[in-house]
């Protein structure tokens, strides 16, 4: 009877954590260097290594991510500049990604278990940036178009890893 008390209060804390903390769904994220490697649908080259920590107290969660910074695909460098925040008066988690080109995106994060799932326009298209846990070391990364549970299009499908001893690349 005692483990069952315990393990009740045990999850009943974690959840109260989570419901406190909505920012927490990207800890498994932090304090790694995840890389990844792929084609997008059209055949350009996808090569990220991208950083996430906390910020202000945990109120924010800044993501720097080295990319192409030409369009030739020739030069890669710090191409993304990224910032995540919960906004307590829509009770989401908004995002908002500034390009090494000028462009901004921005959007909101959900997550569903330890996946992570970004949803944005990108022209007239509803895009997801869907981050689905394998383990601690390994998400897959898939870009498309997402509706109702179901993908409808892939534009881009691959693995960010990291490996076991991480440690970050950033000053």
């Amino acid at each position: 009877m005692k483990t069952i008390t315990f393990l009740s209060l045990l999850f009943a804390g974690l959840f109260h954590l989570q419901a406190q903390e909505p920012l927490s769904i990207f800890q498994p994220l932090m304090g790694k260097t995840w890389s990844a490697e792929g084609s997008w649908g059209n055949g350009q080259k996808f090569k990220q290594d991208i950083i996430f920590w906390f910020d202000l107290n945990q109120k924010l969660v800044i993501v720097e991510s080295n990319g192409y910074t030409n369009m030739e695909q020739t030069t890669y460098g710090p191409r993304n500049h990224g910032i995540r925040q919960y906004d307590e008066a829509s009770k989401t988690i908004k995002f908002w990604e500034f390009d090494v080109f000028g462009g901004v995106t921005e959007g909101t994060v959900i997550a569903k278990g330890k996946d992570i799932i970004y949803t944005y326009a990108y022209g007239e298209t509803v895009v997801t940036d869907y981050w689905e846990f394998v383990d601690d070391n390994t998400y897959n990364f898939i870009v498309g178009s997402y509706e109702n549970g179901e993908w409808k299009q892939k534009y881009l499908s691959t693995q960010f890893t990291t490996p076991k001893t991480s440690e970050p690349k950033h000053d």
